[in-house]
């Protein structure tokens, strides 16, 4: 699983380089590079299996899984701003708004979103039909029903007397981690012209269990390893997979939607087993 991060997060890191080369060197430019360099490319790593899935050359899936990467640093850039999260570090750096200001960081996301949609429509990703699929369902994704929702959903439990229960925790989790997870699982699929339906499935119960694990995290681990703030949830008293479950059954829960996430695969058989390990990863990576 390593070996395959680390490609991906090669892949990624050069063909950004090549996308931005030619935005020059002004603050927002010198700002979407700084906010999409390093993270785990977790996102990339799915659409590339995906594409690989279902015989897609990695010369068209490159596209796409550069784009998922820009949608979320865009994401990240506008999460940390101090009228949301207000976070200092990301990824072991400082966020866009403290290393430049809050207007260089709203503009970077912007720029990164507008950025992501380009990529999931280049000529080269394929035919006019999957490139318009590909954008509209990372419109969708990444829009006021999949990501944005599920980011507002996030900010209002963080409102004096709002007490989410596990189900609610849930929905917010399926639109802020989710909807950009089963983006990227299905993009193979969408790009081959196939059934997503069983990436779906999978990167659902991938996603959220993923994002479990990030509540673990927050609880028992590092700010140095994470690359960011630590203990806020728990801080602002906020309800979380851990404040409901306790560590133990978070844990529990999360390993058993990863069982659920390789169960959606069985129609894949070995073929799958990339996206398998991607799965297992999303619940031992310590950051």
């Amino acid at each position: 699983m390593e070996a395959e991060i680390r490609r991906a997060q090669e892949l990624v890191e050069a063909h950004l380089e090549q996308v931005l080369a030619p935005f020059g060197t002004g603050d927002v430019a010198e700002a979407m590079r700084h906010a999409t360099r390093g993270g785990k490319r977790l996102r990339a790593c799915l659409v590339l299996a995906s594409a690989r899935l279902h015989g897609i050359a990695e010369t068209a899936a490159i596209w796409p899984a550069t784009a998922i990467e820009a949608m979320h640093a865009y994401s990240l850039v506008h999460d940390d701003l101090p009228c949301m999260d207000d976070d200092d570090a990301r990824r072991g750096q400082p966020t866009v708004h403290v290393k430049w200001d809050e207007m260089t960081a709203v503009l970077t996301g912007d720029a990164l979103q507008a950025l992501a949609f380009e990529l999931a429509a280049h000529p080269s990703v394929g035919s006019a039909t999957v490139r318009a699929d590909l954008a509209l369902s990372l419109a969708r994704a990444a829009g006021a029903q999949g990501m944005v929702l599920g980011q507002a959903l996030d900010m209002a439990a963080e409102r004096p007397g709002a007490a989410l229960d596990l189900a609610q925790i849930g929905a917010l989790q399926a639109g802020k981690t989710g909807a950009l997870f089963e983006w990227s699982a299905a993009a193979g699929a969408r790009m081959a012209g196939a059934d997503p339906a069983p990436l779906i499935r999978y990167a659902a119960a991938m996603g959220q269990a993923f994002q479990i694990h990030d509540d673990v995290i927050d609880v028992t681990g590092d700010a140095a390893a994470a690359g960011k703030a630590v203990g806020k949830d728990a801080a602002a008293g906020k309800a979380t997979f851990v404040s409901l479950l306790g560590l133990p059954g978070a844990r529990a829960r999360a390993a058993a939607l990863v069982d659920d996430a390789e169960d959606a695969l069985s129609v894949y058989a070995d073929a799958a087993d990339p996206l398998r390990r991607i799965a297992r990863f999303a619940i031992s990576r310590e950051s």
